[in-house]
């Protein structure tokens, strides 16, 4: 299983997301993704640049690692036009190392245009036509588009790479796997779930299995107590699950629906502390649910140059070893 590193953008500013970046890539890392977000999840996070203009710095900081959103909705902050634009750009700077990840959203980042937030079927009609127009692009040519929810008139690519970009989507579900896997290369998730993995091979049908990319937070730290605090006030967020997070618009919605997650519910679920053991152990249960890449998430965002020393010297050659 590859393991990657995670550009947390809602817990780093853009200077020091492009350092950390280059540093992931020194320390070994495959591959790279970055949350494309309006919005942090909690005030205390602090923190929100545009994803796509960091992801530009990045292409070029890096050299050798494998660059993702994850993820990005296409839908309603973004014209998947535009979307289509913002990858076939980043795929030539970053010399076709560029996955496009993408999601059905959440109302966190979607609100701030000021449209309402639509139901979660109605989400999934939205990205199934956005990923239609996108996909469309990436062929070449012009592309005129009529749908539910989208219209495209006479749009190109005018710079478009040499290696097509290959596309991502986030699922949690059979609903979504069904909808997605035979319109995608890659599947993203977020919890080691078999099931879904099997599920996505079954609904990719002729193509085969394909790359399941999953994420895994962690606070890694000398001080255990303090691990898991800062994992408390920057990541009990988590608790919710997604079916929850996604209809949630705003920090202070996030904190009052976590105001009753302890620390020790946070640490039950987020491995923290010095230690490789609980890290690799969590980090078994995505590899044995059949997950071919999993991206972690340092929490903490003054916290990343240690961290990446650590993954550095002694992390990465332990799950490698396994």
């Amino acid at each position: 299983m590859r393991i990657g590193y995670t550009l947390m953008t809602e817990q780093a500013g853009p200077r020091a997301l492009v350092e950390h970046a280059a540093s992931a890539e020194r320390a070994g890392f495959d591959f790279e993704v970055m949350s494309d977000h309006y919005f942090p999840w909690l005030d205390e996070q602090g923190h929100a640049p545009y994803a796509w203009s960091v992801l530009g710095a990045v292409s070029v900081a890096t050299e050798r690692i494998d660059l993702m959103t994850y993820v990005t909705c296409p839908t309603m902050r973004y014209h998947p036009a535009v979307v289509a634009q913002k990858a076939a750009t980043v795929q030539e700077l970053s010399g076709g190392r560029f996955t496009l990840g993408l999601g059905s959203g959440e109302n966190l980042n979607e609100h701030v245009i000021g449209r309402g937030w639509p139901p979660v079927n109605v989400r999934h009609e939205m990205l199934t036509e956005a990923i239609e127009i996108i996909s469309q692009l990436f062929d070449g040519g012009y592309v005129d588009y009529v749908g539910q929810h989208f219209r495209v008139d006479s749009a190109k690519l005018w710079d478009l790479p040499s290696t097509r970009v290959p596309l991502a989507v986030a699922v949690s579900g059979k609903q979504s796997v069904q909808a997605f896997a035979p319109v995608a290369d890659t599947m993203v998730a977020v919890e080691p779930d078999a099931d879904l993995c099997r599920q996505w091979d079954v609904f990719k049908g002729d193509g085969g299995p394909t790359r399941k990319v999953g994420q895994l937070p962690v606070s890694w730290g000398p001080d255990r107590d303090e691990a898991v605090a800062r994992a408390h006030e920057q990541f009990r967020w988590f608790a919710g699950g997604w079916k929850v997070n996604a209809e949630i618009p705003g920090t202070a919605g996030f904190a009052a629906a976590s105001q009753y997650v302890t620390p020790e519910d946070v640490a039950d679920n987020i491995p923290c502390g010095p230690d490789v053991e609980p890290i690799a152990a969590a980090v078994a249960k995505f590899r044995d649910a059949g997950f071919t890449d999993l991206a972690l998430v340092q929490v903490g965002g003054d916290h990343q140059e240690d961290f990446l020393d650590f993954a550095k010297g002694e992390l990465l050659p332990a799950l490698r070893a396994v």
